[in-house]
């Protein structure tokens, strides 16, 4: 029944997402594992230690941190698997480490924002799924930043978490996301975190690396099934753009929407103040819309389907 952990723990995440009730109650495993981050970074990230020092001490943090997520996944794993009950225990709480209903409200709350109530509004919707500054963001870069993030979050949020899924069951879907939250928190190049956080950045490229190219064919796949999408120009733009991106792995996905969609994504973006340089990722229009973050909602529920039919096809070859 393994072989069917994916696609059933997909299903309920689509379905359901994550109780907020339950969120209010007791918190999120990524909050979970955010929190032990953050006394990792308190207790071993020394100021006064070399920048050796605190390289090594990010590694042994990083180690920490996966030790203590992949032992009680593989424990409860190792409990609930064998009978029915259990294992559908075990897709719930793989379930709620998968973004595919989250990602899709998030960024459609975007879209909404910006389409029925203005400017200001899509600004802060867009600051909520983004770290740039929305201050210097015109409509048309509410919606192009919706619409990286959509394509980044597919790879980082969706499909790299069902891979390792599919991979090493519930240990591998937690080892994952303890690696990416800790990039996310600790895997900047900040004065306190470029030598403590360097791990968790090097790893984190490394475990993205299959998932990001696997997003990319699932969105050139979709952009045939969707009359207003070009699979050709997806197939051109990821050949061509994905790897001038600065990130070994978020070219790919933003470049393959690009392509799809016609618009031309990425490119210098403003980060607290700072403009950061970046190579756009298609050459199609830079006056992005609403309507084109709604076609790309489209775009990235099609693609959904096609991950879980595929992982439901490997499933029964397994079985």
């Amino acid at each position: 029944m393994t072989h069917f952990l994916l696609p059933l723990a997909l299903l309920i995440e689509a379905a359901a997402g994550y109780p907020v009730a339950l969120f209010t109650r007791i918190g999120h495993p990524v909050t979970w594992i955010g929190a032990l981050i953050s006394r990792l970074d308190l207790w071993l990230n020394r100021e006064t230690w070399t920048f050796g020092q605190r390289k090594a001490a990010g590694i042994f943090a990083l180690a920490l941190l996966l030790v203590a997520v992949i032992v009680p996944a593989a424990l409860l794993q190792h409990f609930l698997a064998p009978y029915p009950l259990g294992f559908v225990g075990l897709a719930i709480a793989a379930s709620s480490l998968l973004a595919t209903r989250s990602l899709d409200a998030h960024v459609r709350a975007v879209a909404t924002a910006l389409s029925t109530d203005g400017l200001e509004v899509g600004r802060a919707a867009v600051s909520r799924i983004v770290g740039r500054d929305p201050e210097a963001l015109d409509p048309a870069g509410v919606a192009r930043a919706a619409i990286e993030s959509l394509a980044e979050n597919f790879s980082d949020g969706v499909v790299a978490p069902a891979l390792w899924l599919a991979l090493l069951g519930l240990p591998g879907i937690a080892a994952y996301k303890a690696i990416n939250t800790a990039d996310s928190m600790i895997g900047h190049r900040t004065l306190r975190h470029e030598a403590f956080g360097w791990a968790a950045a090097r790893l984190d490229d490394l475990v993205n690396l299959p998932a990001s190219r696997l997003t990319a064919l699932l969105i050139t796949a979709a952009s045939c099934l969707l009359p207003a999408a070009s699979p050709r120009n997806a197939i051109t733009a990821t050949l061509r753009d994905a790897p001038k991106h600065r990130s070994p792995n978020a070219g790919w996905p933003e470049a393959a929407m690009g392509g799809a969609l016609g618009l031309q994504l990425a490119g210098p973006r403003s980060y607290s103040g700072v403009m950061t340089p970046g190579t756009p990722m298609g050459d199609g229009r830079t006056e992005a819309t609403a309507d084109d973050i709604f076609r790309a909602l489209r775009l990235y529920r099609i693609a959904v389907a096609i991950g879980w039919g595929l992982a439901m096809a490997a499933a029964l070859a397994a079985w």
